[in-house]
């Protein structure tokens, strides 16, 4: 018998709807289902309601009833479990998920009878220096961005790898991404698309003061290093665009491919394309 566990976005109503809904399929199966607490009070199935810490290592699958900021949320607090995810998606891109709330019946089958492959998605880990200082830690499964507050002047950012010195660039701020980073914000601000299976690391400068400055293909077995500097102090880190904290001049930012990978449940090989395709721009002729 499977334990699948199932996440949800509380902000979205349809969540509720989705998670009632998948739980009734995986129950008729015979699966055993654990419902993250707070969603198994929205549908009254408090009887398999457990914390996301316990899902993580009891389950064997995990369905994220949400958009592409839902997963990578859940990816982050489960770095190191190794818990294949399936993206259900009730976002508006969804380009992490595989399957759609109308496809409920044929995505329980495939999974219970194990008809999908797994995609492991590198991940990042960052540590905040100050003063000699270290700060905080973070992983990420897109990116790390360091950027300046939105009315503000340049800032400086000097990339070293391994203590090389690689350059300096003046602009809004850089990325360092992950290729799954690679078709989001490091895709806005013209860094280009990579796929899921190559191992490397992408650092692409923000609206550079330079024509010069260009995204750069780097190596997965190296340390980068940022220090950022400027004449306020209107900078910030971000952790896969969703949160992260504010920064001061002679900080420096170390980051490395991290030891952790999520693995995506993917129907067929491929989709990566298929989903560029179909859900970045279209079908391209």
């Amino acid at each position: 018998m499977k334990t699948i566990g199932i996440v949800g976005n509380k902000g979205k109503p349809e969540a509720r709807i989705v998670a009632r809904e998948l739980v009734y399929l995986l129950e008729a199966r015979g699966a055993k289902v654990l419902l993250d607490e707070q969603m198994a009070s929205y549908v009254d199935r408090v009887d398999i309601g457990t914390s996301l810490e316990v899902i993580g290592a009891e389950a064997q699958l995990l369905c994220v009833l949400g958009g592409d900021g839902t997963l990578l949320g859940i990816a982050r607090r489960l770095a190191g479990a190794s818990l294949p995810i399936l993206g259900i998606n009730l976002g508006t891109l969804g380009f992490l998920s595989e399957a759609d709330p109308e496809d409920l019946p044929q995505a329980v089958d495939k999974l219970l009878s194990g008809q999908y492959y797994l995609e492991e998605r590198t991940m990042l880990d960052a540590e905040l220096v100050r003063n000699q200082t270290k700060l905080a830690r973070y992983t990420a499964m897109n990116d790390i961005g360091i950027a300046k507050g939105s009315f503000c002047r340049i800032i400086q950012c000097t990339v070293y790898l391994d203590d090389v010195y690689v350059g300096t660039f003046s602009g809004d701020g850089v990325i360092v991404s992950s290729p799954t980073g690679s078709t989001a914000y490091s895709l806005s601000a013209g860094g280009p698309i990579v796929a899921p299976n190559v191992d490397m690391l992408l650092l692409t400068p923000v609206a550079p003061h330079s024509l010069t400055a260009r995204p750069m293909v780097l190596s997965p077995n190296q340390v980068i290093r940022i220090e950022v500097d400027a004449v306020h102090h209107e900078m910030g880190l971000s952790i896969d665009g969703q949160f992260g904290c504010k920064l001061e001049g002679g900080d420096q930012i170390f980051i490395w491919k991290s030891s952790y990978v999520t693995p995506l449940i993917r129907w067929k090989k491929g989709s990566f394309f298929e989903t560029i395709r179909t859900k970045l721009q279209g079908e391209w002729e």
